[in-house]
Order: structure tokens, then C-alpha cells, then sequence
């Protein structure tokens, strides 16, 4: 079951890094970014982290969280949010099954070869747990602010 726009996020369990597990009921009462990444410790990767790392304030004043969600393994994630200092909780999903809620795994071509993977992606969810905004196919350059605008029009209109 995949997840629209304006309807309640499916029931999940993930691990995440600081042996935090995310549920829905876990993310209500506030305001939610979940993004997802392929790889952990790459170029693209590690800039949207810091984005959304140097945006952490603004964002907490506008009642959201954020996760961070790729297939690497919790050590790896440990290992880049340490690294990258990352102040928010990166969630290991090695079997796909919150990708798949999500549906961001899709055939992608780099350098002549398709591969299943990873298609860099936000959702933004509201306080009550409902699917609030989406961004597929995100390109790392100004996305952060641009979701950090929607944060702030949700929270303002809640």
C-alpha cells in the first residue's frame, strides 16, 4: 500500500539510529519530514543532510521533525550522522519495506546501467499524521528551503 496526498501514512515499525523506532503514532502531535536517500557517506547525500542539519532550528520552530531514510545498515547510518553531524535520527530500511509504503524505489539508469534504486524523495506529514506534501525525483540544490516553506504554511494553517 502506497501512500497520497491528503490521506493517513500507513502503519509502519522502522529502526532508526539512537535506538529510536518511528511508527506514525510515534510522529503525531508534530509535523514531519521524511526523506529519503540513496547512499549514505555520497556527494548528494551528504549535502542534503547538512541542509537539512543547518536548517534543524528553523524547522523546530515550525513543530517538525526530520528523518532521514536509505536501505544502509544502522552502523553505517551511526557511523554517517556522527560524521556528518547530523543532529536528527537516520532510519535503516535494508528490506525496503518503508520504501515501499513510501514507493520510491524505482528503475534508475546511471552511466548506461538501470539498477533498482532509491529515487531521492520528501514527504512532508502533518500533526494528525495525514500525508501533507510530496517531492519525487528531488534535486538536492534548494530543496530544503522550499520544504521548510510548506513546514511553515502547514504549521501556520494547523
Amino acid at each position: 500500500m502506497s501512500v497520497s496526498v491528503g490521506q493517513p501514512i500507513p502503519d509502519f515499525t522502522s529502526q532508526a539510529t539512537s535506538d529510536t523506532v518511528v511508527t506514525p503514532e510515534s510522529l503525531k502531535g508534530k509535523q514531519a519530514v521524511i526523506y529519503f536517500y540513496p547512499k549514505d557517506h555520497t556527494p548528494g547525500c551528504t549535502t542534503e543532510g547538512g541542509d537539512f542539519r543547518d536548517h534543524l532550528q528553523a524547522f523546530e520552530a515550525t513543530n517538525t521533525i526530520i528523518f532521514g531514510v536509505s536501505r544502509d545498515s544502522l552502523r553505517t547510518h551511526e557511523n554517517f550522522r556522527e560524521k556528518q553531524g547530523y543532529p536528527f535520527e537516520l532510519i535503516s530500511d535494508p528490506d525496503e519495506v518503508l520504501c515501499g509504503v513510501f514507493d520510491v524505489i524505482h528503475l534508475k539508469k546511471f552511466m548506461g546501467k538501470e539498477s533498482m534504486g532509491v529515487v531521492r524523495s520528501t514527504f512532508l506529514i502533518d500533526a494528525d499524521g495525514n500525508l501533507a506534501r510530496e517531492w519525487r525525483g528531488v534535486k538536492v540544490k534548494g530543496h530544503v528551503e522550499e520544504v521548510l516553506e510548506a513546514a511553515r504554511e502547514l504549521n501556520s494553517a494547523a
